[in-house]
């Protein structure tokens, strides 16, 4: 994934309200539902393109899904922006 296509899963502000519900704790759709104001086809929608950007995962839980931050990319996503915007300046 390029930091193009992470960027774009992330300029979406449900998209953003969903990453800080999941910075919580791990939840199933139902309860981001709960706290979010958007449809339940539209939060899957929001919850596919995060999942195709590997910003989270699911594991399944009965019936449920349950939604986790992959801390993994995200640490790698943070260290490819600070390499990125690093400025070697000489004196």
């Amino acid at each position: 994934m390029s930091l193009v296509d992470t960027f774009s899963a992330l300029s979406d502000q449900n998209r953003q309200k969903i990453l800080e519900l999941l910075k919580k704790k791990e939840m199933s759709v139902g309860e981001m539902a709960g706290q979010l104001t958007i449809t339940m086809p539209t939060l899957s929608h929001h919850l596919d393109i995060l999942k195709r950007a590997d910003l989270i995962s699911g594991r399944r839980n009965g019936q449920q899904i349950i939604y986790s931050l992959n801390l993994s990319v995200l640490d790698e996503i943070t260290e490819n922006v600070i390499k990125l915007l690093k400025v070697n300046r000489k004196i």
